[in-house]
């Protein structure tokens, strides 16, 4: 099944494979993509995926930004930037969609404020990534008040109407990894009193009126889907509180909405999420949801990303770190031709060092 072709929306994939969105830290100070970009997603495109999803893009000018030199699509002149990397994916064959992303209170590098903002003044766990150019804690930010809620809702319209007039061929909302739509969701996050805190059905409210609302801006012909993770950037191990009830409640709510897919994220895809003998994530929400699902989890051995898909537990498998190792994985594999491991030390390079690096000979650029 990794090879038959698949319909998102109005496009046809070529075939079930995806590159995963992978934050970078490579645009210009002002968050205009470049052409290191370019060539960056230029070369999955090349390298017979059939779909790439961006990494994530930030939506705003206030408190959107996570990352220092992370991309905007905030103004017209930051979604110029992207179209002639639009374009080099578009003439290698694949679709490009872009991921919508707020960090909340996970931001740790943003270039109109030195104040985060989210559900509750509650900082996140952990700390900072620093190869990504952080350190210590999270700071602790300001809980959201009525204005908030309403310009963050705009951003993300705003935004994905400048994605649709720049080339992309949808937007990916960013609801996981700890970043602001996750943070309403998360219990430990979200101490709100009001509508939009408590019960399940209320933390879900926030991301719900955000999914709305991006269908309503885009109309159809348009590709919109969510990402959904139980685990965050500095809490890998948090898991829903109620199991695959909660599941349920989420998936099945998200797939009533409208959405093209449900993008998940997990250790490892092919495991049980929700305690032994469960069902894996990705099974979850296509179980509850009804609708496209997109696996993510360690799935660059094609035998495991076969037996995902052939049991039924998803339409389409995303590849992260493998596809930073192996570009041109769906090419190679196709081929029968052996994948090369990731290598964190080859390709992760610090803040500090040379802008690129030459592995396998490709270039890669402070992933």
């Amino acid at each position: 099944m990794l090879f038959d072709s698949f319909h998102l929306d109005s496009k046809t994939l070529q075939n079930r494979y995806v590159v995963a969105p992978m934050t970078r830290i490579s645009a210009e100070a002002d968050g205009r993509a470049n052409d290191t970009m370019k060539e960056y997603y230029r070369r999955f495109a090349k390298g017979g995926f059939a779909a790439i999803i961006s990494e994530g893009i930030y939506t705003d000018q206030s408190f959107s930004q996570g990352y220092n030199n992370q991309p905007g699509l905030a103004t017209d002149i930051q979604a110029d930037a992207w179209k002639p990397v639009i374009e080099a994916v578009h003439d290698e064959g694949s679709i490009m969609i872009a991921q919508l992303m707020h960090a909340g209170g996970q931001s740790q590098g943003n270039a109109y404020t030195d104040e985060t903002i989210a559900p509750s003044a509650i900082a996140p766990k952990g700390e900072q990534l620093g190869f990504y150019g952080g350190s210590g804690p999270f700071q602790t930010p300001r809980a959201m008040d009525e204005p908030d809620l309403t310009e963050t809702k705009m951003s993300f319209v705003d935004s994905a109407k400048r994605a649709k007039a720049a080339g992309f061929d949808g937007v990916e909302i960013h609801g996981a990894n700890g970043y602001l739509l996750d943070q309403f969701l998360t219990d430990y996050l979200n101490h709100r009193e009001d509508a939009y805190g408590g019960s399940v059905e209320n933390r879900l409210r926030f991301v719900l009126e955000v999914v709305d609302e991006v269908l309503a801006a885009v109309g159809e012909d348009f590709i919109v889907g969510i990402r959904i993770s139980q685990g965050k950037v500095a809490d890998q191990a948090h898991k829903w509180a109620g199991g695959e009830k909660e599941a349920e409640e989420i998936f099945g709510t998200l797939g009533k909405t409208g959405l093209d897919y449900i993008h998940v994220t997990d250790g490892d895809a092919s495991a049980s999420s929700f305690g032994e003998g469960t069902k894996t994530l990705a099974e979850a929400a296509k179980t509850f949801s009804g609708i496209t699902v997109i696996a993510n989890g360690q799935l660059q051995d094609p035998e495991k990303a076969e037996a995902l898909l052939t049991s039924g537990q998803a339409h389409l498998v995303s590849i992260g770190t493998g596809a930073l190792a192996n570009p041109d994985l769906p090419n190679k594999v196709k081929d029968n031709k052996e994948l090369n491991a990731f290598d964190f030390e080859k390709i992760l390079l610090p803040q500090a060092e040379v802008k690129e690096v030459e592995l396998n000979d490709e270039i890669y650029t402070k992933e």
